[in-house]
C-alpha cells in the first residue's frame, strides 16, 4: 500500500521554484490590495448592522478588534510559511511538506469550498447589487433573467400556498401576486420556465477574460477597484462624521438583555455581546489568505507575501472599526431592529443611516462601492482557486490539465477557463446562498492546519531560512488552533453535515484517483523534479512593475 503520508521534501519545493512558468510581477503593494480586494466586500455595509443590534451595540468596533486579533495568529502562521515557500497553494502546499500527501488532500479539497463556493456566492451577490444599482437609476431586470430555477420554483411554491390561505394583508396578497405574475412571465422551453441569474453568470466570464490576459494586467484591474472601494469607504466614514451624535455612543457597552424574533430568543449585549458579535462578523475577515496563493507569481515573495498578508488584515480591520463607529453614532443600535420604527434598516444600514439624516445621495456610493468592490472580490476568489489547483496538479493529484501554464500570458489558462465555466453555470442556475456557509467551514479548518502545520516544521526543521518568524510560536499557534476549531464547532448543523459529505466525497477521489496518480507515490521526486540539484536561480525581476 502506498504511503498517504508521504511529504514533499523541501528541496521539491525548490525545485517548483526554478521550473515555474508564472511571471514574477507582484510587488508588495499589488499583493496587499490582493488581500484587501478579497477581504471587503459588499459586507462592510451589512454586518455592522446586524452586529450592532444583535449582538454588541456600539461595542461592535471592539468585537471587530477581536475578531482581527483572532485573525492575526492564523495570518502570522501564514507569513511564516510563505517565507520559507514562496509557492502557489497556500495551506495545501504548506501542509504537503509538513504533515504529509493525505492531510494536502483534504485541505486542498476544502480550500475549494472557500474559494470555488465563495466565487459562486460572490457573483450571485454581485448580480443582487448590479440589479439594485439599475433600479436607482429606473432599469429593471426582468425576473427570468436574474434568478436562479430553484429560488423561482419556490418563490413560486410559497406565493401560491399562501394566496390559497386566503386572509392575507393587502400588501402581502400584493407581494405574493406579483411573485406568481413573475412567475408565468418567464419564457418556455420544451415546457419548461427558462430561468436564469444573467448578471452573475456574465460577471464571472467578464472578471476570466481580465485573468487570461495575466497576472500583471489583473493586478492592476484589482490594484483601481481597491482604491475606488477604499476612497468610497473613507468617503463614507469622514461624511458621517458629521453626522454622529455622541449619545448614540451611551452607553458604550449596553447591558446584558435579551432579544426575542419571532418566538427565538438569544442573548446580547454586555462583555458576551461583544464576544459573540466577533464570532458573528469574523468571516469578514477572510480573504487574507488569498495572497499566499499568489506567492508564485511575487517578486519577492519571501519578504513581500508576509508583509501583504498582515498589512491587509490591519487596513481592513482598521476600516471596519471606523465605520462601526460612525454607523452607531449615526444611528442608535435599537433603531436597527426589524420589527421596530425603521424595519428596512437592518439590511442596509449604512446607507439608511445617511437617509434619515437627509443624505439619500450616501445610498448611491455605497451601492455602487459595494458593486464595483465586489468584482475585485470575485477576482481574488477565481485566482486564488487556480493556483491551488496549479499546485494539486503539478503534484499528480488532479489531472495535469490544471498545470500548463501560457507561456505568454504566463497564466494557468486551461484552468481559468474550465473553473470560469463551472463557477458561471453554477452561479446562474443554482441556489448557491443555501450552501454559502459551508465556505465557512473550508476557510476554518485551512487556518487551524496551517496554524499546526506551521509549529511542526518549526520543531521538524529548526534551521530552515524564515524571512518571517512567528513570535511566541507555541501561544500563537494554539490561540489559532483553539479559535478556529471553536468556530467550526459553532457553525450550523447544516454547514456542519454539507462539509462532512463534501470531505467524505473528497476521501473518495483521493484513494480513486490522487493516491495512484500522485508524483511522490510513483517516485516522482528525484525524477519529476530534476531541477533539484541546481543551484537556486536569481529570481527575474519585471523592471516595468515599480511597487
Amino acid at each position: 500500500m502506498s504511503n498517504i503520508w508521504i511529504k514533499k521534501p523541501m528541496e521539491a519545493y525548490e525545485a517548483d521554484i526554478k521550473k515555474s512558468q508564472l511571471k514574477r510581477v507582484l510587488g508588495k503593494w499589488s499583493l496587499t490590495a490582493i488581500g484587501i480586494g478579497a477581504i471587503i466586500g459588499g459586507g462592510i455595509f451589512v454586518l455592522t448592522g446586524t452586529g450592532a443590534y444583535y449582538n454588541a451595540g456600539p461595542a461592535l468596533a471592539l468585537s471587530f478588534v477581536i475578531a482581527g486579533i483572532a485573525c492575526v495568529f492564523a495570518a502570522l502562521c501564514y507569513a511564516e510559511f510563505a517565507s520559507i515557500l514562496p509557492v502557489e497553494g497556500s495551506a495545501y502546499a504548506y501542509a504537503y511538506g509538513t504533515v504529509g500527501e493525505i492531510f494536502a488532500w483534504i485541505i486542498g479539497w476544502g480550500l475549494i469550498l472557500e474559494y470555488a463556493m465563495g466565487s459562486m456566492t460572490v457573483a450571485v451577490s454581485w448580480s443582487g447589487y448590479f440589479g439594485k444599482l439599475l433600479k436607482m437609476f429606473g432599469l429593471h431586470l426582468p425576473y427570468w433573467l436574474t434568478t436562479d430555477p430553484g429560488t423561482a420554483q419556490k418563490a413560486f411554491g410559497e406565493a401560491t400556498k399562501q394566496i390559497s390561505k386566503g386572509n392575507l394583508p393587502i400588501e402581502k396578497l400584493q407581494s405574493f401576486q406579483e411573485t406568481i405574475n413573475n412567475f408565468n412571465a418567464a419564457p418556455e422551453i420544451f415546457n419548461f420556465k427558462l430561468f436564469l441569474n444573467f448578471p452573475a453568470l456574465v460577471i464571472v466570464l467578464i472578471v476570466i477574460s481580465i485573468l487570461l490576459r495575466g497576472t500583471k494586467g489583473a493586478a492592476k484591474a484589482n490594484n483601481f477597484i481597491v482604491m475606488l472601494k477604499v476612497a468610497a469607504i473613507i468617503f463614507v466614514i469622514v461624511a458621517g462624521a458629521f453626522f454622529i451624535d455622541p449619545a448614540n455612543w451611551t452607553p458604550f457597552i449596553p447591558e446584558p438583555t435579551v432579544i426575542t424574533e419571532n418566538g427565538v430568543s438569544h442573548s446580547a449585549y454586555g462583555y458576551a455581546g461583544i464576544i459573540a458579535g466577533a464570532s458573528a462578523i469574523f468571516f469578514a475577515y477572510v480573504g487574507f489568505d488569498a495572497v499566499s496563493t499568489q506567492a508564485g507569481e511575487a517578486i519577492n515573495p519571501k519578504k513581500d507575501v508576509p508583509f501583504a498578508i498582515i498589512a491587509s488584515l490591519l487596513i481592513c480591520t482598521l476600516l471596519y472599526i471606523l465605520v462601526s463607529l460612525v454607523l452607531t453614532g449615526m444611528m442608535h443600535y435599537s433603531d436597527f431592529n426589524p420589527l421596530g420604527k425603521y424595519p428596512d434598516a437592518i439590511k442596509a444600514p449604512v446607507a439608511y443611516a445617511f437617509d434619515i439624516a437627509g443624505q439619500a445621495w450616501a445610498g448611491y456610493i455605497i451601492t455602487i462601492a459595494a458593486t464595483v468592490g465586489l468584482i475585485s472580490v470575485l477576482m481574488v476568489m477565481i485566482m486564488g482557486q487556480s493556483r491551488i489547483f496549479l499546485g494539486m496538479s503539478k503534484d499528480g493529484l488532479i489531472p495535469k490539465t490544471f498545470s500548463k501554464v501560457n507561456a505568454e500570458t504566463g497564466v494557468p489558462s486551461k484552468n481559468l477557463m474550465i473553473l470560469g465555466g463551472v463557477i458561471s453555470v453554477v452561479a446562474a442556475f443554482t441556489p448557491i446562498n443555501d450552501l454559502a456557509h459551508m465556505t465557512s467551514f473550508g476557510t476554518l479548518f485551512a487556518f487551524t492546519m496551517v496554524c499546526v502545520a506551521v509549529w511542526v516544521l518549526r520543531v521538524k526543521q529548526p534551521n530552515l531560512q524564515r524571512n518571517f518568524r512567528v513570535p511566541a510560536l507555541p501561544v500563537i499557534a494554539t490561540l489559532g488552533i483553539l479559535i478556529n476549531i471553536y468556530l467550526i464547532i459553532n457553525l450550523s448543523i447544516e454547514a456542519q453535515t454539507y462539509s462532512a459529505i463534501w470531505l467524505l466525497f473528497g476521501f473518495v477521489i483521493y484513494f480513486l484517483y490522487s493516491r495512484k496518480n500522485s508524483k511522490l507515490q510513483n517516485g516522482g521526486f528525484g525524477e519529476t523534479f530534476k531541477a533539484e540539484q541546481e543551484p537556486l536561480e536569481e529570481i527575474e525581476i519585471d523592471i516595468d512593475n515599480k511597487d
